[in-house]
C-alpha cells in the first residue's frame, strides 16, 4: 500500500475535569493523501476539533491526555517526536486556519509582521519574508498589499481576516492545511470566494486539505471524502456524494435531514393592522462612511422579517439603531406607536424587556466571570417583576432544555462550552426576558445543522405560543428560506429589494439578490456541482 500523507490510527483523547473524565475522541482512524480534501463532519462536541488539535500538538495537557493511538506524518509518528521536532513541523509542514481569525491574530502587531514572523521562525531571512508576505497578500485577494501590511487585524473585515489567516498558513508552503470551520461566520459570496481560493491553492501546491466543518454545503462544495463523527467516534466514512445520497448511520441521516432550505416556504401573512415596530428614514454615519442611508422597516406582530446582505451592507447597524445601541442621526423608530429615539434612558428602561437582541459572537456578549445560571437569571434581578426568586433555578433549567442544553450546565462558565453551545446560552438569556421582539444578529450562524434546526423550531414555536416577532439578520439563505415571512435585501446601507420569501427566492428582481442566491451552498453534492459549473461559466462570460 502507498504511504498516506497523514494517517491517524486508533486515536483516543480524554479530559480530566472536576465533573469526571470526558472521552472526547475514542479510537478514531482516518487518512489524508496528497491533493485530497477530507472533511470531518460533526456537531459541537463530536471530537472533530480535538482530533485536529492533537495533530497540531495544541491540546493542553493536563487536563487533556492522549491515551492511545498514533499520528503518522509520511510514516513518522508525531506523538513520539520531541517538542522541538513538533515545532519545526507546525507551520512548515502542517498549518492550520481557525474558525475565529480575530481571536487568533495578535491585535497589537501589524498583519505584515505576523505573516513575516511565520517565515522567519522557520529560517527565512527578513527580506525574503517581506517579499513573500506581499506576494501572499496579493494571492489571497487583499487589495493594496503594501498598505495592508501596515494595518492591524481590527482594520479588516471578517472575510479579509480569514484571507490573512490563509496567507499566514500557506507562507511556508505546507504539505497539509487544516481548516477548522474556516467559513462559518462569512457571507455567502465571501464563503464561496474563500473555498475557491483554498481549492486553487491546493491545485497549485498539491497539499492535502483537512476540512473540519458542520456545514453540509461546504462538504458538498469542496470535499472528496467525508468522515462523520458523533460523541468522539467515527460513525460513517465514504465518498462525499455517496454519503449524502445513501447515508448508513442514523446520525448521518439526522444531519442530512436537518439541512435547511429543503422545506416548504412560509405563506405570506396578512399585514393588516398596526405594526409592532416601524422604522422610517434611518440614517447613520461613522465619520465619512454612511452605514445607513434612509432605511425604512415594518415588523408586524408575530412576523419574522429577515435582513440579508454582505458584511458592510448595514444589517447590524440597522439592528443596533433600533435598540439604541447606536443612535441614528436621523429617522424614527416607533414601537407600538412610541418613538424609541425620543425617549429618555429612564423611559426606555421599561421597554428593554420587550426588545431583546441575540448577538453574533457569544464570546463577546457573555460575561466570562458569570456562571450560566447568573447569566440567565441576571434579567430577573434587573426586572424583578418577571419571576419570583424561588423559581429562578427551575426556570433556568427549563430554558437550557429548550435550547438543547442540559440543566446541570447551569453551574459552568462560558469558556467551558463550544461556540455553538455559547450561542444557545445567549438565546436562553434573551428568552428569559419574555420579550415581544427578538433581534437575532447572526444568532444561528455558528450552530450545528441539527441544533440550528432545533433552535429555529424553538423560535418558531415561541412565535406561535406567545406571538413573538423576529428581526432575523443572517447570511445563511437556506435558513432564511425556512424561517422568515418576509425578506429585506441590503447593500451599502440601502434596501435594494424587499418581498415575501417566495418572491425573493423564486423570482429575485435585483442582480445583487440573484448573486447572493447563486453563491449559496446546497448540501447535495450533485446540485452544488451544477451550481459551481454555472458560476464558472458565468464568470467566463464576464471575463470574456
Amino acid at each position: 500500500m502507498a504511504e498516506h500523507l497523514l494517517e491517524v490510527r486508533d486515536l483516543s483523547v480524554e479530559f480530566h475535569t472536576i465533573g469526571g473524565t470526558v472521552k472526547a475522541v475514542q479510537d478514531v482512524s482516518w487518512h489524508l493523501d496528497r491533493g485530497e480534501t477530507l472533511a470531518i463532519l460533526g456537531e459541537s462536541g463530536s471530537g472533530k476539533s480535538v482530533s485536529a488539535s492533537a495533530i497540531m500538538n495544541l491540546i493542553d495537557m493536563p487536563p487533556g491526555k492522549i491515551t492511545s493511538g498514533t499520528i503518522l506524518l509520511k510514516g513518522r509518528d508525531m506523538l513520539k517526536m520531541t517538542s522541538e521536532e513538533r515545532r519545526s513541523i507546525n507551520g512548515a509542514k502542517i498549518a492550520m486556519i481557525f474558525q475565529d481569525p480575530l481571536a487568533h491574530l495578535n491585535p497589537v502587531y501589524t498583519v505584515g509582521w505576523q505573516i513575516t514572523e511565520m517565515m522567519t521562525t522557520h529560517g527565512r531571512s527578513a527580506e525574503q519574508a517581506r517579499a513573500r508576505a506581499l506576494e501572499l497578500l496579493q494571492r489571497v485577494g487583499i487589495t493594496d498589499p503594501q498598505a495592508a501590511t501596515r494595518k492591524y487585524p481590527f482594520q479588516f473585515s471578517g472575510g479579509q481576516r480569514q484571507r490573512l489567516m490563509i496567507a499566514m498558513a500557506i507562507a511556508c508552503k505546507p504539505d497539509i492545511l487544516i481548516a477548522d470551520e474556516p467559513t462559518t461566520a462569512l457571507d455567502v459570496t465571501v464563503q464561496a470566494q474563500v473555498l475557491e481560493l483554498l481549492q486553487e491553492l491546493q491545485q497549485e501546491t498539491g497539499m492535502g486539505l483537512l476540512l473540519i466543518t458542520h456545514d453540509l454545503g461546504v462538504v458538498a462544495e469542496i470535499a472528496d471524502r467525508v468522515v462523520v463523527m458523533n460523541s468522539g467516534c467515527i460513525v460513517e466514512t465514504g465518498n462525499a456524494a455517496e454519503v449524502y445520497r445513501n447515508p448508513q448511520h442514523p446520525y448521518t441521516k439526522k444531519l442530512i435531514a436537518a439541512a435547511p432550505g429543503k422545506g416548504a416556504m412560509a405563506h405570506e401573512r396578512d399585514r393588516q393592522g398596526e405594526p409592532l415596530l416601524r422604522a422610517t428614514g434611518l440614517k447613520k454615519s461613522f465619520g465619512a462612511f454612511q452605514a445607513l442611508k434612509g432605511v425604512d422597516l415594518v415588523i408586524m406582530p408575530g412576523e419574522t422579517v429577515a435582513v440579508v446582505g454582505e458584511s458592510g451592507s448595514g444589517k447590524s447597524t440597522l439592528a443596533r439603531a433600533i435598540v439604541r445601541l447606536d443612535d441614528p442621526q436621523e429617522g424614527q423608530v416607533l414601537y407600538r406607536g412610541n418613538d424609541l429615539l425620543a425617549m429618555s434612558p429612564r423611559e426606555i428602561f421599561g421597554l428593554r424587556r420587550d426588545l431583546q437582541m441575540v448577538f453574533q459572537d457569544p464570546t463577546q456578549s457573555l460575561n466570562p466571570r458569570m456562571s450560566v445560571f447568573r447569566l440567565i437569571s441576571e434579567a430577573w434581578l434587573i426586572h424583578p417583576d418577571i419571576l419570583p426568586k424561588a423559581r429562578w433555578k427551575e426556570r433556568v433549567a427549563e430554558l437550557l432544555v429548550k435550547v438543547g442544553l442540559k440543566p446541570d450546565m447551569a453551574d459552568r462558565y462560558p469558556h467551558q462550552f463550544s461556540g455553538g453551545q455559547r450561542q444557545r446560552i445567549a438565546i436562553a438569556r434573551a428568552l428569559a426576558m419574555e420579550p415581544k421582539l427578538i433581534i437575532c444578529d447572526e444568532a444561528v450562524s455558528a450552530l450545528d445543522v441539527s441544533i440550528q434546526a432545533q433552535v429555529i423550531a424553538l423560535l418558531e414555536g415561541l412565535r406561535r405560543e406567545f406571538g413573538l416577532s423576529y428581526l432575523f439578520i443572517a447570511h445563511d439563505l437556506p435558513v432564511v428560506r425556512d424561517f422568515a415571512d418576509r425578506v429585506i435585501v441590503m447593500k451599502a446601507g440601502e434596501i435594494v429589494e424587499e418581498g415575501s420569501v417566495a418572491q425573493i427566492f423564486d423570482a429575485p428582481a435585483h442582480p445583487y439578490t440573484r448573486a447572493l442566491l447563486a453563491a449559496s451552498l446546497d448540501p447535495d453534492p450533485k446540485i452544488q456541482a451544477r451550481r459551481r459549473a454555472a458560476r464558472h461559466e458565468q464568470e467566463g462570460l464576464v471575463s470574456a
